[in-house]
């Protein structure tokens, strides 16, 4: 697949593109395969592709079949499918998107998972057998680098071929997947949960990274969406430096969500006037006023432990006072807090020092190409860990009682950190898109 793409960059093109955002449509609803179409859908073929037309379509050279396999709901009757990854993309502006996914196939089983934008998992291992069809629904945030008062987010320039920085939300749908139809509504009334972070919560778009961040839209119900503002690299500092708070502050609206999470770089930070208890707390307490200052509820999240075991066989702590400072705010602020330090550390126990790998980037040579040795990263997550950290956050989310518990999806288990998913029966599809480039940040 072709991943290239072009994004437009510089203050002199924003009005340009705030006049084209506001010309944009916001709702779609499509009819995938080559039967007739359904009443006020747009029918999409095998060859619709989004390079064609701009708008939507097929993306990255994807390829599926399309089938007519009759019957009196035009919906279903026809269908596309693939057995590999595929991607469909609409243009749209930035907000908060329902999408539903019509998945089935009158003939034939079907397996899906879906992922959208920079591998965000929205939907997780959908199976129905033969003549069965369903329906299922979730939100994608579309975010992109404007901010209201004519300035912009300063992206990395890892950042400016992403996914989720671009003018469109990109649908990847995996396993076996037929898809019958989709459609995407702009909607207003969501409760949008932020993150803000460095490279444990950022989308990571290439595998075999992943984080927290980009897992944790799988186990919400539409009612709430996940807009991740995180990247690799960032302390609280270079995250306000950059415009990533005050891009944050200038669309949360009341009743919003920020969940803060840094530690890893700030540690890095050597100035005069830096330290846990110094910059570190003063940074977490703007972060913090400043979004009860839109009406929002903060929630401080403290640094996921690196793996990292003692003589006794024990994670132990390499994150000095930040992790106890965070707590310290948390406490002083009365800001719900999520210790996700001490719970990865009761994971990395329960999973020992060697098994303990399974959750971090620890490959051997060529098993990803390109890759002539060994990847050994005891701070970055793989898919299988930072999945079984979301779903400590989610457990972070219940413990606190935060007002949003109510949109965790009914199907989220008991979960305790001490008694982790065994990562030998956990599946994940890989995304075709992979690199053995280290994250910024450690």
């Amino acid at each position: 697949m072709n991943f290239k793409r072009i994004l437009l960059i510089g203050h002199t093109l924003l009005p340009l593109f705030t006049s084209v955002a506001a010309q944009q449509k916001t709702d779609y609803k499509f009819d995938f395969g080559p039967g007739k179409v359904a009443k006020n859908y747009i029918q999409i073929l095998p060859k619709t592709s989004f390079s064609r037309n701009d708008t939507y379509g097929f993306d990255f050279d994807s390829k599926v079949e399309g089938f007519d396999r009759g019957g009196k709901n035009l919906l279903t009757a026809d269908l596309v499918r693939s057995d590999k990854p595929f991607y469909f993309s609409v243009a749209v502006p930035e907000g908060n998107y329902r999408v539903s996914v019509t998945l089935g196939d009158s003939r034939q089983s079907v397996h899906t998972t879906i992922k959208a934008e920079s591998r965000r998992l929205v939907l997780e291992d959908v199976r129905t057998k033969p003549g069965v069809f369903t329906t299922k629904t979730f939100m994608v945030n579309v975010k992109n680098r404007n901010i209201s008062t004519g300035s912009i987010v300063s992206l990395k320039p890892r950042e400016l071929n992403k996914l989720d920085w671009d003018d469109k939300l990109t649908l990847e749908f995996d396993h076996q997947t037929a898809l019958a139809a989709i459609e995407i509504t702009k909607v207003e009334d969501q409760i949008t949960i932020f993150l803000a972070g460095n490279s444990t919560v950022v989308n990571q778009e290439d595998e075999p990274w992943a984080s927290w961040g980009q897992m944790i839209p799988r186990f919400f119900k539409p009612g709430v969406a996940i807009a991740n503002h995180a990247e690799s690299g960032l302390t609280l500092g270079s995250s306000i430096a950059s415009r990533r708070l005050e891009k944050v502050l200038s669309i949360a609206k009341p009743g919003d969500y920020l969940f803060i999470e840094f530690g890893h770089n700030d540690q890095k930070d050597k100035g005069a006037g830096d330290g846990a208890y110094k910059s570190y707390t003063d940074r977490l307490k703007t972060f913090i006023s400043e979004f009860r200052k839109k009406g929002g509820i903060p929630v401080i999240v403290t640094s996921t432990s690196r793996r990292s075991f003692d003589a006794n066989g024990k994670t132990q702590n390499t994150l000095g006072d930040f992790p106890d400072a965070a707590r310290k705010v948390a406490a002083a602020e009365n800001v719900p807090l999520i210790d996700l330090n001490v719970m990865t550390a009761q994971l990395y126990d329960a999973l020992g020092e060697e098994n303990s790998k399974k959750a971090f980037v620890h490959y051997p040579a060529n098993s990803y190409p390109g890759q002539d040795k060994a990847l050994a990263d005891n701070t970055h997550f793989n898919p299988y860990g930072a999945y079984e950290i979301a779903k400590c956050v989610v457990m972070g989310i219940e413990a606190q009682k935060l007002g949003i518990s109510k949109f965790i999806v009914d199907d989220f288990p008991a979960f305790n950190p001490s008694k982790p998913d065994d990562p030998m029966m956990w599946k994940w599809p890989e995304s075709p898109r992979n690199s053995i480039v280290k994250p910024d940040g450690n």
